[in-house]
């Protein structure tokens, strides 16, 4: 016992660090859109709170929810269906569609918590009617985190180049003409490299490829990638629009192209391991310089999908218990 805990305690040690470090991250990435508002708001001889309610005051509420709740529906079985596909591929073969949308659903509610702690219940439901084992299911969540990871750099690298100068215009902060190219050719470079060493043809003598948990990145062809960005791609399409459309209801001048160039690195930043996807929050105030209120907006377009999206669980949970608890 005694060298057991001495084998977990650098671990805890390390998990808290890690905890630490990203709240710290995130508390500084507050403060630097928190100076941002206040300044926008002295301009105005306001206050940033002011400045804050005004901005939201002026907003067509009605309007914005006729919008976003559609758009969270048409993303859970957009959604749904990438998941679906990816574990018939992978892991259940007989795994019907209808089965799939009330399991995704309740991860939603378990989400609100915590994002793994929702992927889990789709792994116990596999476990419990298909006798997929844990890692083998988590490895399918893995190759779909893949995949998402490409397809916003794919839309965002089309976005670059039929619309650089918006790129440019959004470079006062940071050198976003420079670092987005730069990220754009490693992570497509990468990709045949990546195909190729989980396909066992290149680098065979480092074992990587082995763990369990990455059993569908090696199981993956090609094709496989394609046809998941594919399915994954109307979502993507249609939040550029309902963003767009979301941006003018608050009075934030924006267009398409560069909801196209802008959302996916955002979401990309919303997915780094920060509370309250910090990272996001910067991202919109850098490539908005003029609008440094739109990470408040963030805040509550982030918040009102996770909310909603946990009441499609609602809906479908009476039938996800039965398919989880009563088999």
């Amino acid at each position: 016992m005694p060298d057991q805990e001495n084998k977990t305690r650098p671990a805890r040690v390390w998990s808290w660090l890690f905890k630490t470090l990203t709240w710290l991250l995130a508390a500084g990435c507050f403060y630097w859109v928190y100076t941002k508002i206040a300044g926008a708001a002295a301009k105005e001889n306001i206050s940033a709170w002011r400045y804050l309610i005004d901005f939201f005051g002026e907003a067509n509420w009605l309007l914005w929810l006729s919008v976003m709740m559609p758009y969270s529906v048409f993303f859970f079985l957009v959604d749904s269906n990438v998941t679906w596909r990816v574990l018939r591929w992978f892991n259940a073969p007989e795994l019907k569609y209808g089965n799939v949308l009330p399991i995704r659903a309740s991860a939603y509610i378990l989400s609100l918590v915590n994002e793994q702690v929702g992927k889990g219940a789709m792994s116990l439901y596999l476990l419990k009617t298909y006798e997929v084992p844990g890692w083998k299911a988590l490895s399918s969540m893995i190759f779909i985190g893949v995949c998402e990871i490409y397809q916003l750099l794919l839309f965002s690298s089309v976005g670059l180049i039929v619309f650089f100068g918006y790129v440019q215009q959004a470079s006062t902060v940071l050198p976003l003409d420079f670092i987005l190219p730069a990220v754009f050719i490693f992570a497509f470079v990468y990709f045949p490299f990546h195909l190729a060493y989980f396909r066992g043809h290149i680098l065979k003598e480092f074992k990587l490829r082995n763990v369990s948990v990455l059993h569908t990145l090696r199981e993956a062809k090609f094709h496989h990638y394609v046809l998941t960005i594919l399915f994954k791609a109307p979502n993507m399409i249609g939040a550029v629009f309902v963003y767009t459309i979301a941006l003018a209801v608050f009075n934030v001048q924006a267009n398409t192209g560069q909801m196209l160039v802008f959302l996916p690195l955002i979401f990309l930043a919303a997915a780094l391991p920060l509370p309250f996807h910090a990272g996001a929050l910067v991202i919109w105030t850098v490539v908005f310089p003029d609008y440094p209120e739109v990470g408040a907006f963030s805040l509550v377009m982030h918040t009102f999908f996770v909310i909603f999206n946990a009441l499609i669980g609602v809906c479908f949970l009476p039938r996800a218990n039965r398919e989880l608890f009563d088999q």
